[in-house]
């Protein structure tokens, strides 16, 4: 990989999310205002354009790569990780979506490095139900940072905000999960059929 591909501007793109997570995080636990949430929104504003905007230039002007594969998802899972653990020393129930996340993703994770250390086979992209998913939590959060006050902590608006999200991310890893169950048995039976071909 040439030094053109890592700094293509898909990459510049990610590398200036996983900068804004640190930025992010500081913001929103020292923020004592409502601007102050306001700002950290504006953040996250920030973030989701240039993640919508990687991806978009890398496929019109052939800029993908195999380190913007890594670096966009990686983005995403880090800035998700991050609003999730934030959210959660101000709205308690955060902590349930915390942990949902890294049951998911880490289960992702695993199954990954599995099929491609085992299988020599990966997960093509994102899904359209883990996008949607995605959606779904930026929404929810910034509807949290621009009205503290309609959605404050324990408060019913904030709870069913956040229950929301539990359904999206929930389902989000059952639907990744059977993919990633399929993939194992289909590339099973590919490789017990090469035996076999191999054998007579």
């Amino acid at each position: 990989m040439n030094k053109k591909e890592v700094f293509s501007i898909p990459n510049i793109l990610s590398f200036f999310r996983l900068l804004l997570i640190p930025v992010f995080a500081w913001v929103y636990l020292t923020a004592e205002a409502k601007g102050e949430l306001y700002f950290a929104a504006i953040v996250v504003v920030i973030s989701g354009i240039t993640d919508f905007l990687d991806g978009l230039i890398a496929r019109k002007f052939n800029m993908i790569t195999e380190l913007g594969k890594f670096l966009d998802p990686l983005a995403d899972k880090l800035t998700q990780g991050t609003l999730f653990l934030c959210l959660a020393l101000r709205y308690p129930l955060m902590w349930v979506l915390l942990l949902m996340w890294m049951i998911k993703d880490g289960f992702m994770g695993i199954m990954g490095l599995i099929l491609l250390k085992k299988r020599h086979t990966k997960l093509d992209g994102a899904k359209w139900y883990g996008k949607v998913c995605s959606a779904i939590i930026y929404v929810a959060v910034l509807l949290i940072l621009f009205f503290p006050d309609v959605f404050s902590p324990n408060s019913l608006n904030a709870v069913v905000m956040i229950l929301l999200c539990a359904g999206a991310l929930a389902l989000s890893g059952i639907l990744y999960g059977i993919v990633l169950v399929n993939m194992w048995i289909t590339s099973t039976k590919e490789q017990k059929a090469k035996q076999q071909e191999k054998a007579e």
